[in-house]
């Protein structure tokens, strides 16, 4: 065989140096020829079959190898236009088709499968992406979330989100990208726009959600009166259940101290929580709660107040009239008026109770029962002062709808009857221990009453008779001889109602995603990935002399 020439030239020798750097190069093309062959014999890719895989942008044995194992996941994808591409390919016979019908099945594949054959294509060196599309993708495999992507190559909007929290920018985060991203954005993601005050109502997000619990979650968060009953339920959300209950007048399902357990003590009348609810009220509830409080020294309240009747017991509380109330006032100061002028009576103070009851004859637009109530409390004064007959024209007007006023009436005709110093006393023994008529603790009463006026001479000859006479009538089981007030009880009652006007507004249902999400913001980044299959070629760009020698 014939040697080859000197390098130096025909007839030149050979210097030492390079003698050595020829020698060096013979030795690293044997090594490479003996590593190819070692590898072609590992993995049964030959030199030949590496050639043909050239020919489409993948060089080397390991790339071949890859390119295997990625068209085999893609293969499972394809549909008879495709596959024989595909199949031609893993075949070892790689041609013009490939790369098109690489990009056919991504077209049609999800988010994931895309980013995850372009990383991979990345990874192999193919030389199947744009320089503009790898320089993105190496940026993004490095984690570099500061691209700067024109919204025509966004069409997610991943880029974008991804620059923004880069950057701190969430908060800037540009309104038009919006529509782009709701959709797809996990949801930590989005509970960190909303936080940052991205996301508002006005962009109602929720719309663009398909799965039914992120609706309802998204509107717990930003409109969440707006939220139903059944979606609060599926939400297991307590505090906005908790809410509805109360209001509702049913169970508050509180725990002791919680707002909604003052507001039931509230509601009950109980003044000496007031100062603990103001520290669970926001800034405007307080001042309503001191207005109702200021209006007590003088007995008048704006009209917001006194319409909502859960604060009635509260008010009554608290408030003690120290003179006759005008009950034309309003539908609260009406009620106060009755009651007060009762308990005048039961106390024999009968000149405030005749002050007040005046007051009350005289609102003539009055409720029916209130008036009836009224002219039945005028009747007993008009009793006790012996003017029978301007009594029974009282009685006479309301005894046909009231059957204790009707024998009230019959009881002054009696009365009337009878020689006036022969009469018996004219009071109701009840009223004069201070109890509504009948009252089955007469008894207690009376021994509190004689332990507490044991020095008083008067005062005990008065309990004296009362006695006496309660337990006559029970003996005779005749009360027929007692003047009835009131007519009925249950007019005097207190709203049995809620402080709706102290609830608080319903809070935003509190997020329920991890903030940062570093998972999520790995799927905002696969996104971004999957958005660069625009870049996938038809045909694989040509390496340049650097990328042939990576590649050798």
């Amino acid at each position: 065989m014939t040697s080859p020439p000197p390098v130096g030239g025909v007839g030149q020798p050979v210097s030492g140096a390079r003698a050595e750097a020829v020698a060096r190069e013979r030795e690293r093309l044997r090594a490479l020829r003996e590593r190819r062959e070692a590898q072609s014999a590992d993995t049964g890719v030959d030199g030949f079959t590496v050639r043909r895989w050239r020919k489409v942008g993948v060089f080397g044995v390991q790339a071949v190898i890859q390119a295997h194992a990625l068209l085999r996941q893609l293969a499972s994808l394809a549909n008879d236009a495709t596959h024989d591409a595909l199949a031609d390919a893993l075949r070892d016979e790689p041609d013009e088709r490939l790369l098109p019908a690489v990009r056919t099945v991504l077209e049609r594949a999800d988010s994931a499968t895309v980013a995850a054959t372009l990383t991979a294509v990345h990874a192999g060196g193919f030389l199947w992406l744009s320089e503009v599309g790898e320089q993105r993708l190496t940026a993004l495999t490095a984690g570099d979330g500061t691209l700067a992507v024109s919204g025509s190559e966004d069409p997610s909007g991943a880029f974008a989100l991804l620059t923004a929290f880069a950057t701190d920018g969430t908060a800037t985060f540009p309104p038009r990208m919006l529509p782009r991203v709701l959709p797809w954005m996990p949801l930590s993601i989005l509970d960190d726009l909303i936080d940052a005050g991205a996301v508002g109502p006005e962009h109602q997000p929720w719309q663009y959600r398909a799965e039914e619990a992120e609706h309802a979650y998204l509107k717990a968060r930003l409109v969440p009166d707006e939220v139903t009953t059944e979606q609060a339920t599926t939400l297991e959300w307590t505090a906005r259940q908790r809410r509805e209950t109360f209001l509702a007048g049913g169970e508050p399902l509180s725990s002791a101290g919680d707002v909604y357990d003052l507001l039931e003590r509230v509601a009950d009348g109980d003044a000496s929580v007031v100062k603990e609810l103001e520290r669970e009220l926001p800034r405007e509830l307080v001042l309503r709660l001191r207005r109702l409080m200021d209006g007590v020294a003088v007995g008048n309240w704006d009209r917001d107040i006194w319409e909502d009747r859960g604060l009635w017991r509260l008010i009554f509380s608290l408030w003690e009239p120290k003179a006759a109330v005008n009950p034309s006032r309003s539908p609260l100061h009406a009620l106060m008026a009755l009651r007060q002028a009762y308990d005048l009576l039961c106390l024999s103070d009968l000149a405030r109770a005749s002050s007040q009851i005046d007051k009350l004859v005289s609102f003539e637009t009055a409720d029916p029962a209130y008036r009836a109530e009224a002219l039945n409390f005028q009747a007993y004064t008009l009793l006790l002062r012996e003017e029978l007959d301007a009594a029974a024209a009282l009685l006479k007007g309301i005894s046909g709808s009231h059957e204790l006023a009707e024998a009230n009436l019959r009881m002054v005709e009696r009365r009337r009857a009878v020689p006036r110093n022969d009469r018996p006393a004219a009071s109701n023994p009840y009223l004069d221990l201070g109890l509504p008529h009948g009252a089955p603790s007469w008894e207690t009463r009376y021994r509190d009453l004689r332990r507490e006026h044991v020095h008083d001479v008067d005062a005990s000859a008065r309990l004296n008779s009362a006695m006496k006479r309660i337990r006559d009538a029970q003996r005779d089981e005749d009360w027929s001889g007692f003047f009835v007030l009131p007519l009925d009880l249950d007019v005097f009652d207190l709203p049995d109602e809620v402080p709706v006007t102290l609830v608080p507004p319903l809070a935003p249902l509190a997020r329920r995603t991890a903030p940062q999400s570093s998972e999520s913001l790995a799927l905002v980044r696969q996104q971004a990935v999957a958005d660069l299959l625009p870049h996938l070629l038809s045909g694989h760009r040509r390496p340049d002399r650097n990328a042939r020698m990576h590649t050798q």
